[in-house]
C-alpha cells in the first residue's frame, strides 16, 4: 500500500460497498481481523481487503493512509475490546489481574493480529483509555507517581510480550504445535539423571506445565512484587495544611476499596 495523506474528514465518510454494506473504518478493521485470522499476515493487502469488502481497493485510502495505519487501528481495536468487557471492582490487585488476563485472552483470539501489533504504540483512543485506566488503578491504590509508572510499564510490557509469544504459538499449524509440545516428552523426559539431574528430577512437571502459558503465573509474581513494594512503603506521613494542622493523605492502605469503582474512559464515553 503506497503512502498517501488523507484528510481526516474524508476518512470518516461512510460509503456503500458492492454488497450493500456501508464502508467504514469499523467495517474495514473487522474484515481485516477476519482475514488475518483465516489467512495470516499475507492477507493484509489492499486488493484482498477490497475483494472481501466488495469495494474498490482504492476506497480504503479514504479511511487509512496505508496498511501500517490500518495495523495501528487493528491494535487499538483489540485494546478496545478488552476494555469493553472489563469491569473494575475497586480492588487494585484483582482488577489488574483480571485486565491482564483479558488482554492475553483477547490476543489469543486473534493471534495473527496480536503477533503483528503487540509491539506497536497506537496513540489512539482505546490505548489512551487503557493507559489512563491502569494508571488510575495504581494511583488510586496509593502508589506514588514514579512507582505507578514503573509498575504500569512492567504490567503492560509483560502482557504484550506474553501475548506475542503465546499468539505466535497458537498461530502455528496444529501439527507443528503438537510436535513442539512433544519435545518435552520425547527429549527432556528421557534425559538421564546422571547427566542432567535437575531436568530428570522435574521432568514430569515440565511435561505437564510447559504446554500451558506461563502468563498467569508471571502476572501473579508481578502483582505480588507490586503489593510488597506498596506494603513496604507504608502510609505516607500526614502533611500540614496552610493553617498548620494535619490533613489526610489522598493515598489508601493496600487492598482498601475506593469509594466508588474506577471507570474507564470508554465507559464514561458510553454513559455520555
Amino acid at each position: 500500500m503506497a503512502e498517501r495523506v488523507v484528510p481526516p474528514a474524508a476518512r470518516r465518510r461512510r460509503r456503500p460497498t458492492k454488497t450493500g454494506a456501508v464502508l467504514s473504518e469499523e467495517l474495514i478493521v473487522e474484515t481485516a481481523l477476519r482475514l488475518l485470522r483465516e489467512h495470516g499476515a499475507d492477507a493484509l493487502t489492499v486488493r484482498r481487503l477490497g475483494l472481501a469488502l466488495g469495494a474498490d481497493p482504492t476506497a480504503l485510502y479514504r479511511y487509512f493512509r496505508d496498511t501500517d495505519d490500518l495495523l495501528l487501528a487493528i491494535a487499538d481495536e483489540l485494546i478496545g475490546r478488552t476494555l469493553r468487557t472489563w469491569r473494575p471492582t475497586g480492588d487494585w490487585r484483582a482488577d489488574l489481574r483480571d485486565l491482564g488476563l483479558r488482554m492475553h485472552s483477547g490476543s489469543l483470539a486473534h493471534p495473527q493480529a496480536a503477533v503483528l501489533s503487540a509491539y506497536r504504540v497506537t496513540g489512539r483512543v482505546h490505548e489512551i483509555a487503557a493507559v489512563e485506566t491502569i494508571l488510575g488503578v495504581l494511583r488510586g491504590a496509593g502508589f506514588p507517581d514514579p512507582e505507578a509508572v514503573r509498575i504500569y510499564h512492567a504490567f503492560v510490557d509483560q502482557a504484550l510480550a506474553f501475548a506475542a509469544l503465546d499468539a505466535a504459538s497458537v498461530a502455528l499449524p496444529p501439527a507443528a504445535r503438537e510436535a513442539e509440545a512433544g519435545v518435552w516428552r520425547a527429549t527432556y523426559a528421557r534425559l538421564s539423571p546422571d547427566t542432567h539431574p535437575h531436568i530428570a528430577a522435574t521432568a514430569r512437571h515440565l511435561v505437564a506445565d510447559m504446554r500451558r502459558s506461563a502468563y498467569p503465573a508471571a502476572l501473579d509474581l508481578l502483582l505480588d512484587a507490586a503489593a510488597a513494594r506498596l506494603a513496604e512503603a507504608g502510609p505516607p506521613p500526614a502533611a500540614a495544611d496552610a493553617a498548620g494542622g494535619p490533613r489526610l493523605s489522598h493515598r489508601r492502605a493496600p487492598g482498601r476499596r475506593t469509594t466508588g469503582p474506577v471507570r474507564t474512559v470508554t465507559q464514561e464515553a458510553d454513559r455520555a
